[in-house]
């Protein structure tokens, strides 16, 4: 069978790892260190990042759930492996998404999650179970869209953003995309109905920012 790398060894590695399986691959997982490798306790193969010279023909993900982590190793590791997309079998698209989302690299789209259309896509986001991106979205790199998320039409999502389970951005216009600046948390159900700041935390019904 098939392999594919997937750094990390948290409860976000395994569920990129299920995913993996459910493309037909098997997942090795790939430990920071021997501290991380000796508290691995569940079923698949668990290599050191010191090691990964030996998995080069593979393709890999990083399923770790913080952005700025995984961005960090995506820095570490450019140019030293393949950085793939892991996309399950019952994610749906729109007409042209699919294409449009694996022309990026790293992405992780887990179970149930729906794309409608003409949504850009960066790089190494992570979409969770049931997640709803629709039309005209646009969501820079490095971004985690929590369970059940509901994303509306022309919004935009800047780079390293957390976008909580159940919350719900509502829709902007074609004119005038609802923003969520850089780097920016949305918490679990909140409901956000106008531009957020970078660096910063909203949370609530509607949304008001708390950090």
């Amino acid at each position: 069978m098939k392999r594919f790398g997937i750094f990390g060894t948290s409860g976000m590695a395994r569920e990129a790892g299920d995913i993996a399986c459910d493309m037909g691959y098997t997942p090795i997982y790939v430990a920071r260190d021997a501290t991380e490798l000796a508290a691995w306790d569940f079923p698949g193969e668990v290599v050191l990042e010191a090691d990964i010279h030996r998995l080069k023909d593979m393709p890999f993900v990083i399923g770790i759930g913080e952005n700025a982590v995984r961005q960090k190793v995506a820095q570490r590791f450019a140019g030293q492996v393949t950085f793939s997309n892991l996309i399950h079998t019952s994610a749906t698209f729109g007409q042209g998404q699919r294409a449009r989302l694996e022309d990026r690299q790293g992405v992780i789209v887990a179970a149930g999650v729906r794309f409608t259309h003409h949504i850009q896509v960066g790089d190494f986001g992570i979409f969770n179970q049931s997640a709803t991106i629709a039309h005209d979205v646009v969501i820079g790199d490095f971004v985690l869209i929590a369970p059940g998320s509901i994303v509306s039409g022309n919004v935009r999502i800047g780079h390293r953003c957390w976008i909580g389970a159940g919350a719900v951005i509502n829709q902007g216009t074609n004119d005038n995309k609802l923003h969520i600046g850089d780097n920016t948390v949305i918490g679990s159900g909140a409901v956000v109905i106008r531009p957020c700041d970078g660096d910063a935390v909203y949370a609530g019904v509607p949304a008001r920012r708390i950090k």
